[in-house]
């Protein structure tokens, strides 16, 4: 078999090169499952300012944002300034199967679009819960939280899907109207993850600093405004090569992360699209939820200040 081919246009090289350490999977098994659900991945980074993670041969993974001089025209882009840099940024925007190709063959492995669109930053198309096990916890700890969330997002007349992420935990995603600005979408998040935690504090908590965990499950509700999530169906850079997969609710409890990989879980899904089969309907999101949600501090920022207290308390006593 060739170690070269073209598709769309796209010259694809070095294709029996292992993908990395730990993969289970060369270059051509990235390209073969990336080009397979092109058709399903496409549709959840299409119109948004994209990040991937690549992984060169002898190189440590790195996250790319920022498109590389030699990018070839045809892939569009947006430029987007950077607060935390203070620059401009060039974002690809990955609206096509021959971009997504492209990126594959650049062994861009994981593929972390943001919560709102190019065209309306101001307006989140979706809040996210991230849910993370203990560190060595089990997977099914993260359902179970996933669960808690479920039932808060119930008990306000919300809904929504989970899927794996393609690593230890879950992502559960509830769609938005289009309307709501993201400051209101990151408080409701932070209330929706107070209000899971109160459901069974001795499983979940919000706590932002590990140390202050004490074993429980992590409901992470930092994925907002500008911040990144991976794409269902992106593959991750896990051993194995594992994608994260959307899984239906009654199914959740038994369903295996290490199942769905980058030479697997395309012929999961046959010619269908559970992900946007799973999401529901988009609802405006309840007044009492937003105004709770923003009388919650920011968890990154506490968790800075409180750090910050922690270390000056240890000098005085040290």
């Amino acid at each position: 078999m060739s170690t070269e081919e073209e598709r769309d246009g796209v010259r694809l090289t070095n294709l029996d090169q292992p993908l990395f350490d730990g993969a289970e999977a060369t270059k051509r098994d990235l390209v073969d499952y990336l080009d397979a659900v092109a058709g399903r991945l496409v549709p959840r980074l299409a119109g948004r300012p994209l990040s991937v993670i690549r992984v060169l041969r002898g190189q440590k993974p790195f996250m790319q944002k920022n498109l590389p001089r030699y990018t070839p025209p045809w892939v569009r882009r947006v430029t987007v300034w950077a607060e935390t840099s203070q620059r401009e940024v060039d974002y690809a925007l990955c609206d096509d199967r021959r971009t997504l190709l492209w990126f594959a063959n650049q062994r861009a492995v994981e593929y972390h679009p943001p919560l709102a669109l190019a065209a309306d930053p101001a307006h989140p198309t979706h809040l996210v819960m991230d849910i993370d096990p203990p560190e060595g916890g089990p997977f099914s700890a993260a359902v179970a939280a996933a669960h808690l969330v479920r039932r808060a997002l119930g008990d306000c007349g919300l809904d929504g899907a989970v899927k794996t992420s393609g690593s230890k935990g879950v992502h559960v995603f509830v769609p938005l109207d289009g309307r709501t600005a993201a400051d209101d979408a990151a408080a409701a998040t932070r209330a929706l993850a107070a209000r899971a935690e109160r459901l069974d504090p001795s499983l979940a908590t919000t706590a932002f600093i590990r140390e202050d965990r004490a074993g429980k499950v992590f409901l992470d509700s930092t994925r907002a405004g500008g911040a990144t999530v991976a794409a269902a169906y992106s593959p991750r850079i896990r051993p194995g090569t594992p994608v994260s997969f959307p899984v239906p609710w009654d199914e959740l409890d038994a369903a295996d992360p290490h199942a769905f990989t980058v030479r697997t879980a395309a012929g999961l899904l046959a010619d269908r699209d559970p992900w946007a089969e799973l999401m529901p309907a988009a609802r405006p999101l309840p007044a009492d939820l937003v105004a709770e949600g923003h009388t919650i501090p920011i968890a990154r920022v506490q968790a800075m200040h409180e750090g910050k207290r922690r270390a000056r308390a240890r000098r005085e006593q040290g």
